[in-house]
């Protein structure tokens, strides 16, 4: 594979197209998982999310690194499924991690990954690692994308720099 600024903006539109799916994903596990944590999270719109994409693919470490793992898991397929299955939930959950951003977004979108991974099944024209590839976009820009009540407060364990 090559990677190209080209081909990093070809990515980008990609993961942009995609808004009316992953969207959906991305509320869905929301709702859940707000629901099974007891919290209010706030929905996501296509708007929203189409700004974080924005924002990772301004970043260009960052957008070389994420439109990679897109393009790889875009085109994995593997006969019959199965044996592939290892290698689309390692490529994924990366994914994931990596939009999310730095700790401890990260990790949670790790965890979320796979969580979101069970909302979704492929289409059967589409290859193996797309429904992966959907997955690890609703985790990780779930959780870029502000909503849950407890990044929106000042940590209890912030520590004063002018303490002595």
């Amino acid at each position: 594979m090559k990677l190209t600024p080209d081909r990093v903006v070809a990515e980008r539109d990609w993961v942009a197209a995609r808004a009316p799916v992953v969207v959906p994903i991305i509320n869905t596990v929301r709702a859940e998982l707000g629901a099974i944590f007891d919290t209010n999270v706030d929905s996501v719109t296509e708007t929203q999310y189409l700004a974080a994409v924005d924002a990772v693919f301004a970043d260009g470490d960052l957008a070389v690194n994420v439109a990679t793992l897109v393009a790889i898991l875009r085109d994995l397929d593997v006969d019959g499924d199965y044996p592939g299955f290892i290698v689309d939930e390692i490529l994924g959950r990366e994914l994931a991690a990596t939009i999310a951003d730095g700790q401890p977004l990260r990790t949670l979108g790790e965890a979320t990954f796979h969580y979101a991974d069970l909302q979704v099944h492929g289409d059967s024209n589409e290859n193996a690692g797309v429904d992966d590839l959907e997955a690890a976009l609703a985790a990780g820009f779930q959780e870029r994308i502000p909503g849950w009540e407890w990044t929106e407060r000042e940590s209890p364990f912030a520590v004063d720099p002018n303490l002595e």
